[in-house]
């Protein structure tokens, strides 16, 4: 009879690396994002076709209207989807741009005239909290590197910050060494 070994063989250790699992799970979670990816795409192209069909005569307005938003929310979708694929990491201005885009299109579809007074400062109120989302995320210094839709904005920014800051300074400086 062979004595037992407290340590484990290396192969069954190997197994259990923490390494090889999290890449593992990463990459059936990638499988599924470029599923949905796939799924969405094939969903985009069938709406392309109805918003198309809805543009024939009688023509429907609120519905075309309804069909173009919704299809700019798919096309936001799909570009929140990649930029995960790219950088595993959900982009928040993306996100709270769907969500702009989504609560508008429902003010639109139903109508602001038949919605509930309530309804309608709701929803103010709500795109009043994203859109300080918005220029807070332009100013939050960017976490990963890669792809940052807010990089153009910030970068602006922070041009035009340094550029007061070095005019208020040379301002100082020319106040200084006047007597």
């Amino acid at each position: 009879m062979e004595p037992l070994s407290s340590n484990p063989s290396p192969r069954w250790c190997s197994w259990f690396n923490g390494d090889r699992i999290v890449r593992f799970l990463e990459l059936v979670q990638d499988l599924i994002v470029i599923s949905v990816c796939i799924g969405l795409f094939s969903f985009m192209v069938m709406q392309l076709r109805e918003m198309f069909l809805s543009l024939l005569p009688p023509l429907n307005f609120p519905r075309v209207t309804a069909d173009i938003l919704f299809l700019l929310i798919l096309v936001e979708l799909f570009r929140l989807l990649i930029i995960y694929l790219k950088e595993h990491r959900i982009s928040i201005g993306v996100a709270v741009e769907v969500s702009i885009v989504s609560v508008l299109r429902e003010i639109i579809v139903r109508g602001i005239l038949e919605t509930p007074w309530v309804q309608v400062m709701a929803a103010c109120s709500f795109l009043i909290v994203l859109g300080g989302l918005l220029v807070v995320r332009a100013w939050i210094p960017p976490t990963f590197d890669g792809i940052d839709p807010e990089q153009n904005v910030s970068r602006r920014h922070r041009i035009r910050f340094g550029q007061t800051l070095t005019e208020r300074d040379s301002k100082i400086d020319a106040q200084s060494f006047q007597p």
